[in-house]
């Protein structure tokens, strides 16, 4: 591993399980958490081995000479925020990056037109007492070194790759002039390639991320937090926000906790008190060394002399995992996301399952940039399902099975699952396990 720090780091953290009340799945022990200035060494750490080696690639893949990115404070471009050191944090006024491939044997270029070096990481190119017009330091930099191609974010499918503003954009073709100005590439691939691709630090980084946000569900989904007849699933939710605000982490989207229960045909959500015999299911993800989970799990409550959840939820939860390899299974490289929907899709329903697929990119942006694998309303292919799946990207595998529950009658039970893996261009892993047996919840 080229990081010796966060090799240090991670050499300690071996993380244990503990049994909860003695039942179902064990809750694993909470991995140490870094404090602020070790996390930003790490960070920046990554970051500068991200800039040396995935920028070049991916410019070179996509025959790119020069790509411009700009920024402003307060309208950060999410391609740009992620490419700043962790004391910069964010753009200051308006923030420019440039990287320039000048071949394999110089490299890529890193500048900033702007009045700071950003970390070390980019060189400042831009003296305001010399030059006062921003814009036109920019186009001296470009004229100078007369690239082909210079790629912008611009895109009309995906969020992430369209972070050039119109004004801004109006102002780069003033500057430039028709000439240069026609040399301008909206190539919405690149930024796609930056966001998507995991390095391996980053990925050994995952496993124990993967294993915090596991963490805090197993002691969510546990007698410690639940007593039946008295706690809400809203309790249980702001128990998980609290419990991430008090580690020092964020989470990036608000957790969801409800229950199915014998007899009601929709899920219980908000002040619903969670009962004996209730399936409980919890969406929950955090944000830690810039890396997002995002994961679906499942819980059960045991009745007076159970031990452990009826047949027909257990069958649920297994054609789940049915759906899971179905979706894992259909992976490969240069495939579309519509591609392995609907390998996915085909596998599940031949083997007699009710699938909705939903699966999703996931790194440095909970719902992250590259190709849906489906949307829960639409299980057909989509633009945004059309590019293809590259190696070293990691994914959320999320769909549902329906079944129906013979012990609640036939009533037709969603069983969710959501699991965060990784794809090394030969197979899916899961960062760190997937559930494959309920957490129990039993008497304090």
């Amino acid at each position: 591993m080229p990081n010796p720090i966060a090799h240090l780091f991670l050499a300690g953290l071996q993380a244990l399980s503990v049994p909860v009340a003695g039942h179902g799945m064990t809750r694993a022990a909470y991995p140490p958490i870094l404090d602020m200035r070790a996390r930003a060494v790490i960070e920046n750490s990554i970051l500068k081995e991200r800039l040396e080696t995935v920028v070049p690639a991916i410019m070179r893949e996509r025959g790119i000479d020069m790509w411009v990115l700009v920024a402003r404070e307060n309208f950060e471009d999410p391609v740009v925020k992620t490419m700043l050191d962790a004391e910069s944090l964010a753009a200051r006024r308006r923030t420019i990056l440039i990287f320039h491939d000048r071949g394999p044997s110089r490299g890529v270029e890193r500048l900033t037109v702007s009045r700071y070096g950003l970390g070390g990481l980019f060189s400042a190119a831009w003296d305001p007492a010399r030059q006062p017009d921003q814009w036109a330091r920019l186009a001296e930099i470009i004229r100078d070194r007369s690239p082909r191609r210079i790629a912008i974010n611009s895109s009309r499918l995906t969020a992430y790759a369209d972070g050039m503003t119109l004004s801004a954009w109006e102002e780069l073709g003033e500057a430039l002039g028709p000439d240069l100005a026609k040399r301008l590439v909206r190539d919405e691939r690149l930024p796609v390639r930056w966001l998507e691709t995991r390095t391996p630090a980053e990925m050994l980084l995952y496993a124990d991320i993967g294993r915090m946000a596991h963490a805090i569900i197993g002691e969510a989904l546990s007698s410690v937090v639940i007593m039946p007849g008295k706690t809400t699933t809203d309790d249980v939710v702001w128990w998980m926000r609290q419990k991430v605000t008090d580690l020092g982490l964020q989470t990036w989207f608000h957790p969801s906790v409800a229950i199915s229960r014998r007899g009601t045909a929709r899920p219980l959500e908000g002040d619903s008190v969670i009962r004996e015999g209730d399936l409980i299911w919890t969406d929950f993800g955090i944000t830690y060394l810039r890396l997002n989970t995002d994961m679906q799990q499942n819980a059960y409550v045991l009745r007076n002399g159970e031990t452990e959840a009826p047949p027909g939820l257990r069958a649920g939860l297994r054609a789940s995992n049915r759906v899971q390899d179905a979706v894992t299974g259909s992976f490969r490289t240069g495939a579309t996301g519509n591609e392995i929907l609907a390998s996915a899709r085909s596998r599940a329903i031949a083997a007699g399952l009710r699938p909705t697929i939903y699966s999703h990119p996931i790194g440095y942006h909970g719902h992250g940039a590259g190709p849906s694998i489906g949307y829960w309303d639409n299980q057909a292919a989509d633009p945004r399902g059309g590019l293809p799946i590259h190696p070293d990207t990691a994914w959320s595998i999320e769909l549902n099975a329906s079944v129906k529950v013979p012990e609640w009658g036939g009533q037709e039970v969603e069983f969710k699952t959501e699991e965060d893996a990784f794809f090394d261009g030969r197979k899916v892993r899961y960062i760190d396990g997937h559930q494959v047996d309920f957490y129990l919840i039993g008497p304090r």
